[in-house]
């Protein structure tokens, strides 16, 4: 296997849709550092699993992505094991499975959700871009959901809705900003993926028939780490600024509000 010399830092990577992109990664070459807020053990067990399955250089790094002084902490921690930080993959973002209307949610509550889904972009971004802009190449990759990018309302999940759309729009404002620098910016909006699936591989979906799905298989982290891994691509300069639902094809809102 080529050895790619590019350094991926992937926040919420020690499980979930975040561990599928990191595997998917390593399988290309990449340097990995995977960044955990509290799964230690799982980011430790992955970073092992992925030295000695495919060679890469691989570091765990602690820290709360919602925390400006975590985020500072993460992209110092992760520039002392590698010279460059080119892959930007803001994976990790809280979420209340509870169904709460808007009043209902705690001031906490709230500041929490906006700062862990939208202002722990501007965070990192900001510390990272001019990095990439000396080198002139970058990719930044935020994730979504169904019709991101139409801003619609999202009954029970306002904090993380309005999060997440106004994630939309800054994710295009980066990619206007900075593609003179050779800095691509886009999102991927994954559909209905259970947590049983967001660890598994697509060939265990195909064995696995969902009648509920039009594809009439379960989505899975796979099918979300293959278009990541798509985007970062070097060839991949051309696609900026695009909003990318991963859905299956289907309607995951108007399925939430029924």
């Amino acid at each position: 296997m080529l050895v790619n010399k590019k350094t991926a830092l992937i926040t919420g990577g020690a499980s979930g849709i975040g561990k599928k992109t990191v595997i998917h990664l390593a399988e290309k070459g990449f340097q990995i550092a995977i960044n955990y807020r509290n799964s230690k053990d799982k980011a430790i067990s992955l970073a092992t699993h992925l030295k000695e399955c495919y060679g890469v250089n691989c570091v765990t790094v602690q820290g709360d992505v919602a925390s400006q002084t975590d985020c500072t902490r993460i992209v110092s921690e992760t520039l002392s094991a590698y010279e460059t930080i080119d892959v930007l993959i803001h994976n990790a973002g809280p979420y209340i499975h509870e169904r709460k209307k808007m009043t209902d949610y705690s001031f906490e509550e709230w500041n929490y959700l906006l700062n862990g889904n939208l202002t722990s972009v501007y965070y990192l971004s900001k510390l990272i871009i001019p990095r990439m802009r000396k080198q002139k190449w970058g990719r930044i990759i935020t994730l979504g959901y169904d019709r991101v990018e139409s801003s619609p309302g999202w009954m029970y999940r306002s904090a993380f809705a309005a999060a997440k759309t106004g994630l939309a729009s800054l994710t295009r404002t980066i990619a206007m900003e900075e593609a003179e620098n050779g800095i691509t910016a886009n999102m991927v909006s994954p559909g209905d993926i259970t947590n049983e699936w967001k660890e598994k591989d697509i060939k265990e979906s195909w064995k696995a028939k969902a009648a509920g799905q039009m594809t009439g298989r379960e989505g899975t982290g796979e099918d979300i780490a293959r278009v990541i891994g798509f985007l970062i691509d070097e060839k991949s300069d051309f696609i900026t600024g695009s909003i990318i639902p991963v859905t299956g094809g289907m309607d995951v809102l108007g399925k939430a509000f029924k």
